[in-house]
């Protein structure tokens, strides 16, 4: 395979000089000394080393994306909104998945950093832990000042732009249709305790409760991984705790998911039996069996608004921009009618 020196020889000129040429440098060279490095490259068909490349170039082109897991539907509809903005830039998409692990978002920053992106958005929840947000500052600060940026959706504890969804809103407008509707003994399928976007849709839910003179205990509360087999787990405990229960809230549309399969695995007819309502409506939840209410973010925007505010260089200081969140009803729940 021929190399950037071989290059370099066949054409007589510097490896500086040949370098500068193949990578589209700005710097003046001769059409002359042009075409005799492009034809050395085409004869020894010579292949760039994109990496080098990259690292070369005044202009980082890559942008960093860290999220809990690609996979899951919440960050795959992000990650396309966050992909298409990247798209328009002609940036390449670095994507890490940290499986809501501490260390391993660390890792990638670091990672991220000696890359040389241009930006790095983290997209997962923020933590409640504050070893780990004081390191994960630490490491953020050495980057941007390197030039980097920095955006985050959800909330953080941490500098640069965000996009902040209106977790605590949609618990309360969840509560709002189940209290308000006449349910007096509520379960919720919740997720992770560590994570900020379980507290906060837990303290809309509470604070809906409130409004209608309700309660919502801890023996209502069940905690379990934001994916399908937690919610389908953390029903089942639900259940058997509290058999009397006429409503279920679940924190994402996953846990909802597996909420049906456990409902439907103990006859449990929804709405009739127990009234069911999901968060987030991902794509899923209008296709499964009753359709799911849900509290419906807008995700893809949500990614979409936070490439654009990490690619957006006006101004030093941070923005915060709110994405709304709206109760969409479908078949899965009805009023308490007894």
């Amino acid at each position: 395979m021929a190399t950037l020196a071989d290059v370099a020889r066949r054409a007589g000129v510097s490896p500086a000089t040949a370098s500068r040429i193949i990578s589209g440098s700005t710097k003046l060279v001769t059409d002359e000394l042009r075409a005799r490095v492009l034809r050395a490259v085409d004869e020894l068909q010579y292949v760039p080393n994109a990496h080098a490349q990259l690292l070369a170039r005044a202009q980082r082109t890559a942008v960093g994306v860290i999220v809990h897991d690609v996979s899951d539907p919440y960050f795959a509809e992000i990650t396309r909104g966050l992909q298409q903005v990247a798209t328009q830039h002609g940036r390449l998409v670095i994507i890490c998945n940290s499986y809501r692990d501490p260390a391993r978002e660390l890792e990638y920053v670091e990672l991220l950093r000696a890359q040389q992106v241009a930006a790095i958005v983290l997209a997962g929840s923020g933590y409640h832990d504050a070893a780990f947000t004081k390191a994960l500052k630490g490491k953020l600060a050495a980057y941007t000042r390197t030039g980097g940026r920095v955006s985050v959706i959800g909330r953080h504890e941490l500098p640069g732009d965000a996009v902040m969804p209106a977790n605590e809103e949609g618990g309360y407008l969840a509560g709002v249709e189940l209290f308000g509707g006449g349910h007096r003994k509520v379960g919720v399928i919740a997720g992770p305790r560590v994570l900020t976007t379980t507290t906060d849709r837990l303290a809309g839910l509470r604070r809906a409760a409130r409004e209608f003179g309700r309660t919502l205990p801890a023996r209502r509360i069940a905690y379990a991984g934001f994916d399908r087999d937690g919610g389908a787990e953390a029903t089942a405990a639900l259940l058997d705790s509290s058999p009397d229960l006429t409503a279920i809230v679940a924190l994402n549309d996953s846990m909802a998911v597996g909420a049906l399969t456990t409902l439907r695995e103990r006859d449990i007819a929804v709405p009739g039996g127990i009234s069911l309502i999901g968060f987030d409506d991902m794509p899923i939840a209008r296709d499964v069996t009753p359709p799911l209410t849900t509290v419906r973010l807008p995700l893809t925007e949500m990614g979409a608004r936070a490439m654009s505010l990490a690619l957006d260089t006006d101004g030093d200081a941070a923005r915060i921009e709110p994405a709304p969140a709206t109760l969409i009803r479908r078949a899965s729940s009805q009023p308490l009618t007894s």
